[in-house]
């Protein structure tokens, strides 16, 4: 029968083992710098990445927004593509869909004969309103600016001005995790404790563009990409534009 060994040996030959498990432990959490082969704004305090963040944005040409945005109007899903001269894509509400295109100062609207049915107040369209509609159906509808709808619509499609207005957050900010959005490493600043401030993520990669926003009190989610990928603008050709000949319906919800 074999004998146990002492316990004191025991504790000699477990004390240098753990002392090595520790030291190497040690060793490799050195050895990984999260911030190795990124554009180092990781490494920078929370405020000064929201700072980086937006003056990224805003020296950007252009870049393509989509998600949710609540407003006290209603909610809006957006997919638009935006630069200084103007922008292109859809808007989705509660009840319709339509797209948007501008072009400089010109703006057009187009969407299916079901919106411009519903375009009045009335709880039915009428048989003309029918018929209006289905002519309108597909075509876009160039906006007068002196029309009460066209600055709200014009509001959808101004880079800056959106860009101004989402990517602020409230509060305290503080660093959070970092994570990847489509493949680019990213590291999150939030507003307030809990994120209640709004949260940002900001590339770790190549320009520290800002990838997503989430804005303060439930106020919708936005994805941001194709940072500086140009695309072409051009008004509609004659034939594809009508007159609605009164006032554009709300966008409201």
């Amino acid at each position: 029968m074999t004998a146990l060994p002492p316990a004191r040996r025991t504790r000699r030959v477990a004390l240098p083992v753990a002392l090595c498990v520790g030291l190497a432990a040690t060793l490799t959490a050195c050895a990984e710098d999260p911030d190795e082969g990124t554009n180092g704004v990781g490494r920078l305090e929370a405020r000064e990445i929201e700072s980086k963040a937006q003056t990224s944005a805003k020296g950007a040409k252009s870049v393509r927004l989509s998600g949710t945005l609540v407003s006290k109007t209603g909610t809006y899903k957006l997919n638009m593509r935006l630069k200084d001269t103007g922008a292109t894509g859809s808007v989705t509400t509660k009840t319709s869909t339509f797209e948007l295109l501008r072009v400089g100062d010109a703006l057009f609207l187009k969407a299916g004969a079901a919106f411009w049915r519903h375009a009045e107040d009335s709880a039915e369209p009428t048989e003309a309103d029918i018929q209006a509609a289905d002519k309108l159906d597909g075509k876009y509808v160039k906006v007068p600016q002196g029309d009460p709808s066209y600055k709200q619509l014009r509001g959808f499609t101004e880079m800056n001005v959106l860009l101004r207005g989402l990517l602020v957050l409230h509060g305290e900010v503080h660093k959070g995790d970092r994570d990847k959005l489509a493949g680019i490493r990213t590291i999150k600043v939030a507003g307030g404790e809990r994120g209640e401030g709004g949260t940002l993520d900001v590339a770790l990669e190549g320009t520290p563009f800002p990838l997503r926003f989430a804005r303060a009190g439930g106020g919708g989610v936005v994805v941001l990409t194709d940072w500086n990928k140009d695309f072409p603008l051009a008004e509609p050709e004659k034939g594809d534009i009508l007159d609605y000949g009164r006032q554009l319906p709300r966008t409201s919800d």
